[in-house]
């Protein structure tokens, strides 16, 4: 049976456990969801704009608490975590404002070319989406699909990771208090085994997942086998390439801030570097010395850049994947051993001679771990890069116009990054390809996601 508790990672310590949901009240949560939607798809955007500005003041106005909260459920650092809630409320107010203007009728072509007197495209809500989501980022990983599919008219429902209750709860409580009717988002305390179970609910009409490449799968078989959509967001190993005619200092300095982000635990971070040979001695020194310079303690200290990882098993994964490189030859240039005392910490570690052989080189490290590959030249630097099966986000670091626009034009990724770190924004479309997902969060795509393109031709 999962337990759902906030397990303190820096100690170690269960600090709070909750039931589960019993399948009666899980059903009429899902009831209340459907109701909800009968009436909240009417509800202006007027309306509905003013209660998401009202979800945005509270992130605002307790992103203290809310912080605190976050670092005492996963770790990351308390600065972190209250970025995180003015990140989210900063979403809130970016769907407000945008709404109508995503929503409102698209006219692709002139009425006259169909033989029409009036042809658009109409964006209507599908009804109560379920939502599976991850720890690391628990509070934006949500918002970004909330926030969108509130405003689209959709009522969410939130299957959160076990390990974050009270974020999970504090999410349903923070709509409730902006002014969402009761059943337009509610949170569902269940384990992973309940999930099937709510996706083929027939009330259920559509689903989004952030997390690993097994859930991921799972959810998308279910998905399609009741002919639901699904939006998924899976694993990273994303690749930041350093060119030579790039500013070394600065590729080495957010190198650096990027592996460490969010503890090492964030699926678009840097996992691979990949350096042209004829600036790779500089890069190399200079990433190192940035890496050790990276504060790592107590997630509550402001001066702490790096807490602990968020769970034993966790920290035990990335150990596994760091021995197996340095059994099969690869050197570890610093860190890349566990630190005494309580608490699953582990140091920013860099570790070169990484071949296709170490299980590093195609899975994702989910902990602040680097591995270092030497190319020659570009194309080399595009064939190492897209050597995975992953494909989310992508950096390339070069001040060579021809260079920039083979990165833009041949990584496979959702994303491209060029001089500057691989991050999420609610203005810029955000999902992968190949084995990191399929559909798109944010922006005017993150909205559309949840709805029906409803073709409307008037003669």
């Amino acid at each position: 049976m999962t337990t759902i508790a906030t397990t303190n990672p820096a100690t170690g310590e269960v600090e709070k456990t909750f039931d589960a949901l019993a399948d009666e009240e899980v059903d009429r949560r899902i009831a209340r969801a459907a109701d909800t939607f009968a009436s909240l798809r009417t509800t202006g955007l007027g309306q509905r704009a003013e209660w998401m500005r009202a979800a945005a003041g509270i992130l605002d106005g307790e992103a203290d608490r809310i912080g605190a909260m976050l670092t005492t459920e996963m770790g990351k650092t308390l600065k972190a975590a209250v970025a995180e809630a003015q990140k989210c409320a900063k979403a809130c107010r970016f769907y407000a404002g945008r709404a109508e203007e995503f929503l409102t009728g698209r006219r692709p072509a002139d009425a006259g070319d169909v033989g029409a007197r009036d042809a658009y495209v109409r964006y209507e809500p599908l009804g109560p989406v379920l939502a599976v989501m991850p720890w690391n980022f628990p509070l934006w990983q949500v918002i970004r699909f909330a926030a969108p599919a509130l405003m689209a008219g959709n009522t969410g429902l939130l299957k959160h990771a076990s390990n974050v209750p009270q974020t999970a709860l504090f999410l349903e409580d923070l709509f409730r208090r902006a002014g969402f009717p009761e059943g337009a988002f509610q949170t569902l305390l269940i384990g992973s085994a309940k999930v099937e179970r709510v996706l083929r609910d027939p009330r259920v009409k559509a689903a989004t997942l952030t997390g690993s490449e097994p859930a991921g799968r799972s959810v998308a078989a279910i998905a399609g086998d009741e002919v639901k959509p699904t939006v998924l967001e899976l694993g990273g190993s994303d690749p930041f390439v350093v060119m030579p005619s790039a500013d070394i200092e600065a590729a080495a300095r957010t190198a650096a801030e990027s592996r460490c982000l969010n503890n090492g635990q964030s699926c678009i971070s840097a996992k691979r570097f990949i350096v042209d040979a004829d600036c790779a001695g500089e890069f190399e020194r200079l990433f190192v010395e940035n890496m050790r310079a990276m504060k790592v303690g107590d997630p509550m200290d402001e001066a702490t850049d790096v807490g602990p990882l968020v769970s034993e098993e966790g920290r035990a994964g990335v150990e596994e994947l760091v021995a197996d490189a340095v059994g099969k030859g690869a050197a570890v240039l610093c860190g890349g051993e566990r630190l005494d005392g309580p608490g699953w910490f582990y140091p920013p570690t860099v570790v070169s001679g990484v071949t296709p052989e170490m299980r590093m080189y195609h899975e994702e490290v989910f902990g602040p771990v680097a591995s270092l590959f030497r190319v020659g030249g570009v194309s080399e630097a595009v064939e190492v890069a897209n050597a995975t099966g992953f494909g989310l986000g992508s950096n390339a670091w070069t001040r060579d116009d021809a260079e920039r626009e083979r990165f833009v034009r041949e990584l496979d990724a959702g994303q491209v990054f060029i001089n500057g770190k691989t991050t999420s924004y609610p203005e810029l479309p955000f999902g992968g390809v190949k084995r990191s997902g399929y559909g798109r969060e944010l922006s005017a795509e993150g909205m559309r996601a949840f709805c029906n393109a409803k073709t409307v031709w008037v003669g």
